[in-house]
């Protein structure tokens, strides 16, 4: 059995890998302007300023069959242009609440069907302590804390599978092409198909349920939510979805059903480097010296090494964070509660589409676009300081009588009274660590009275 890691060295940059992938992070002065309305820093101190706040914030990894080392010209999204986007929908007092619609129930003609559809075919017995996916409920929490202080709720009306029907009768087929999805007292038409790859019996269309999701947004939503513990897919050529957006019309669904722990091993996901402990660099170094190993890649182009800070630094805040997510609990001592951190930061990235933010590359963030289930679970929770600034405004609208550091401060706190709550899961063990000290930190800039 290999020794267990100890994390003891940081990763706080890009990966070597990022150079041979054709990845330049944008230095740090460009950075620093990205987080402004103006696009620009009005002097040298302020960049000073930037660079002390960049401790709590990494680079992106960029590691091997990462997003960023794929499409490493995806462009950036700065504040400044995100404040100019035509299609960003502000948040007003009369549509500032954000809806979650429930996985839905099945009906009682579809449940020796389309109930074991969820099951995925690997699963033999229940895991041991129980494992059961992420609640709505539990979700709404998340999202309330994240979002805070616009409000979260529950949509009221009944979310259902039913069978569907082209205005015949007839009784539901074992594998039906199409099934209903019922939110209220209107029916969607869904249409599913065998999963690609065999992990689940049948996968059904997210592009479906979007449109269902339109149909439904209340009056007074900013956004609203769906989730399945169903496997989705979007276009034909796809494996499987585990989340989209239509950010401009304000909803968004998401799937539990790739999240389940018990697809680790088949999904490749080292358990021992999730965020935070994908920032431990023996792992980083170990993953690209593999990639190297397995021959040159034609698309790799070099482009000189990272300008701005070193590769580690074990003063940074990341150090403590890691330790703090080692003091957890195993993984195998609550599933479940594994399975909503992974839920959590999906549900997190797809609503912060719906405030028109961009998939991010200056930072290791929430809001990064991801390449597979392995690169999401080393994806930190956290918004980074430009996708950061760009919700403290779009939140500050509605918000005006609360100063910009003080809705952080309010929001970082919001989110760490959800985390002391879940603290024996380590991600969320982690990331009350993060979270209180960036509070510590914002509180110690602010001016004395």
């Amino acid at each position: 059995m290999a020794p267990k890691c100890n994390h003891g060295r940081v990763q706080l940059d890009v990966s070597p890998h990022a150079n041979d992938a054709g990845f330049v992070r944008p230095p740090l002065a460009k950075r620093a302007a990205a987080t402004t309305s103006s696009g620009r820093v009005p002097d040298r101190n302020a960049v000073t300023v930037h660079a002390h706040s960049e401790s709590f914030f990494p680079g992106p990894l960029v590691l091997p069959d990462d997003g960023l080392a794929i499409d490493p010209k995806e462009p950036p999204q700065s504040f400044r242009s995100w404040m100019t986007e035509k299609l960003r929908n502000p948040v007003t007092r009369r549509r500032k609440t954000i809806y979650v619609a429930p996985a839905p129930k099945i009906d009682k003609e579809l449940s020796a069907t389309v109930g074991r559809w969820a099951v995925p075919f690997v699963l033999q017995a229940p895991l041991k302590g129980g494992c059961n996916p992420p609640k709505a409920e539990q979700a709404g929490k998340y999202l309330e804390a994240f979002y805070h202080p616009l409000p979260v709720k529950i949509l009221p009306a009944e979310v259902r599978f039913v069978p569907w029907s082209e205005g015949k009768t007839a009784k539901p087929s074992k594998q039906p092409q199409y099934i209903g999805l019922q939110v209220g007292k209107g029916v969607t038409r869904i249409t599913t198909r065998p999963c690609p790859d065999e992990v689940y019996p049948q996968q059904l269309n997210l592009n479906d349920i979007l449109d269902a999701a339109i149909e439904v947004l209340p009056d007074d939503a900013y956004a609203l939510v769906m989730l399945t513990d169903h496997d989705l897919y979007e276009d034909d050529d796809d494996d499987f979805c585990c989340g989209r957006a239509y950010g401009s019309s304000r909803v968004a669904v998401v799937s539990s059903s790739r999240y389940h722990p018990l697809l680790d091993e088949a999904t490749g996901i080292e358990r021992e480097h999730m965020w935070p402990f994908s920032h431990c660099e023996t792992y980083v170094q170990r993953m690209c010296r593999d990639a190297e190993a397995a021959g040159p890649n034609p698309k790799r182009r070099k482009t000189g090494p990272p300008r701005d800070a070193p590769a580690t630094d074990a003063e940074s805040p990341m150090t403590a964070v890691i330790q703090a997510g080692l003091a957890a609990p195993p993984p195998t001592d609550s599933p479940s509660g594994l399975w909503l951190s992974r839920m959590a930061r999906t549900v997190a990235h797809e609503v912060g589409h719906c405030f028109c933010l961009a998939h991010c590359s200056y930072y290791a963030c929430v809001m990064q676009g991801t390449a597979g289930i392995a690169e999401d679970m080393r994806q930190p929770p956290y918004l980074c300081l430009v996708c950061l600034a760009k919700l403290t405004r779009a939140i500050g609208d509605v918000e005006k009588e609360i100063g910009e550091v003080q809705l952080m401060i309010a929001r970082y706190t919001a989110l760490a009274k959800f985390c002391e709550t879940w603290k024996r899961v380590a991600m969320f063990a982690a990331y009350g660590s993060w979270l209180g000290k960036r509070i510590e930190s914002l509180k110690a800039a602010l001016p004395s009275v």
